[in-house]
């Protein structure tokens, strides 16, 4: 029975997809205040999360997640708490749910380099397709949640940690690619200028998104700068971590 319960309570949480369990956040952090402030009631959330809709204006207000607790969040989704820590161990991973495959994505894109690519040519070619994508784990996301991770320390200290953890996967990537000791810092000073390339092309997206710029003039914006910034590596990273072939 137990074993029911909570395969029914992960169906409810695993149904809101990675864009609208955001939204559902967003109403949720907003249904934390009364009515008045927000316009947002608890079944609104759930009826929102099912629909994939955030609906309302300024559903996210300073220091909202820190308010919120486990407790709300398991009640507005209809689970226990237990459920929601089993498959969110922090609060701040119903938003940025997507961390797995953003601290993966610039070691992926390194060991699935084309025979002759660099690791730079390799990361600058991912990064200009999730542009064109709106991809976001380039940044894309909305203004509404943009705002939300601007004025919530907790997920601006979560966005910062999952910056450090790409970086650290990279660094691991570019290791194993070149053959490096242990001791070989090479990886680790290639990893961190790559890494703070895509970190700060990632906030111009959000800068932008925040400024009200449609998708279309962000990725027309950022593919200018990002030119600009895997350019000024070429000089350093352009022969570095060339595959040479799969054995």
């Amino acid at each position: 029975m137990h074993s029911c319960i909570a395969c029914g309570g992960r169906a409810r949480l695993e149904k809101l997809e990675a864009g609208s369990r955001r939204c559902w956040l967003q109403a949720l952090l907003a249904s934390r205040w009364p009515t008045t402030r927000c316009g947002t009631s608890v079944d609104e959330v759930c009826q929102a999360s099912e629909e994939g809709s955030c609906g309302g204006e300024g559903l996210a207000r300073q220091h909202c997640l820190e308010a919120v607790t486990i407790a709300e969040i398991a009640a507005a989704a209809r689970v226990a708490e237990m459920t929601v820590t089993n498959y969110f161990p922090r609060k701040e991973d119903l938003a940025l749910d997507y961390h797995g495959t953003f601290t993966a994505g610039l070691a992926r894109a390194v060991t699935c380099r084309a025979e002759s690519e660099s690791a730079l040519a390799a990361l600058r070619r991912d990064f200009l397709a999730a542009l064109e994508r709106h991809d976001a784990v380039a940044g894309f996301s909305g203004a509404e949640f943009a705002r939300m991770v601007t004025d919530s320390p907790t997920l601006t200290a979560r966005l910062r940690e999952l910056h450090d953890l790409r970086e650290e996967a990279l660094a691991r990537a570019l290791a194993a690619e070149t053959a490096s000791s242990g001791g070989d810092l090479v990886p680790r000073a290639a990893a961190a200028l790559l890494a703070t390339a895509h970190r700060v092309l990632f906030q111009q997206v959000m800068d932008l998104t925040l400024a009200g710029r449609s998708n279309q003039e962000i990725t027309a914006a950022v593919t200018r700068s990002a030119q600009e910034v895997f350019g000024l590596l070429e000089p350093s990273l352009g022969g570095y971590a060339v595959c040479r072939g799969r054995s």
